[in-house]
C-alpha cells in the first residue's frame, strides 16, 4: 500500500485518539491500546524503524498529558516516574513481537495478542518486584517467592484488562487494515 496524505493523517490521528483515550478517567487499568499498536505497527509498517514510533509516540503523549494533570493536581498519577524507561523499552521489544506477525493471518494476529500481553505482563511485574514496587498497602513486596507470587497475583486485573484490551484494539487495527487493503485493492482493479 501506497503511503499517502490520508494513511499519515489516520496514523496521526490514531497516537492522538490513543494517547487520549490512556488518560480517560475511569478506564480499567490496563485497558489501553498500546499493546495492539506495537504489534499492528511491527507486523504492518513497512519501515521497521518508524513502526516503533506508532506505540511510543502514543505513549509518550499520553505520559506527557499525565505529568500535566499531576502537577495541576488533576491527577495522582504523574505522567513522568522512575523505572519508565523499561515500559518504553517492553513497548519497543512488542514492536518486535510484531515484526513475526503475519497482519492476514488471525491465529498468527490472536497468538501475538496473547503473547504481547503475556509479555509485558511477565517483565514489567518482575520489574515491579525486583525495583521495590509497593504492594495494595503501600508496603513493599518482600524479595522472597511469596513476594514475587503476590506482585503477579495482585496485577491479574491488569493483565486480563490488558489482554481483552489488546484483542479489541487489535481487532479494531488489523481489520480496519484488512478491509481497507481490500477496499484499495478493489479499485484498483476498476480503475
Amino acid at each position: 500500500m501506497k503511503i499517502n496524505k490520508s494513511i499519515i493523517t489516520s496514523f496521526v490521528l490514531l497516537i492522538v485518539i490513543a494517547s487520549l483515550y490512556r488518560v480517560m478517567p475511569g478506564r480499567p487499568m490496563g485497558f489501553a491500546p498500546q499493546i495492539a499498536m506495537a504489534l499492528f505497527g511491527g507486523s504492518v509498517i513497512t519501515d521497521k524503524k518508524l513502526s516503533f514510533l506508532l506505540p511510543l509516540l502514543s505513549m509518550f503523549i499520553s505520559d506527557v498529558i499525565y505529568q500535566v494533570m499531576f502537577v495541576n493536581h488533576i491527577s495522582n498519577m504523574p505522567g513522568f516516574y522512575s523505572g519508565q524507561a523499561l515500559n518504553y523499552a517492553l513497548f519497543a521489544a512488542i514492536t518486535v513481537i510484531g515484526f513475526l506477525i503475519k497482519k492476514e493471518n488471525i491465529l498468527s494476529i490472536a497468538a501475538g495478542s496473547v503473547i504481547g500481553a503475556t509479555f509485558f505482563y511477565i517483565f514489567s511485574n518482575f520489574a515491579d518486584w525486583i525495583g521495590g514496587g509497593l504492594d495494595i498497602s503501600n508496603q513493599p513486596y518482600p524479595k522472597t517467592l511469596a513476594g514475587i507470587s503476590r506482585c503477579y497475583y495482585d496485577a491479574l486485573p491488569f493483565y486480563w484488562n490488558s489482554l481483552a484490551a489488546t484483542a479489541i484494539f487489535g481487532t479494531v487495527l488489523f481489520g480496519g487494515y484488512y478491509l481497507l487493503n481490500k477496499e484499495v485493492s478493489k479499485k484498483q482493479v476498476l480503475a
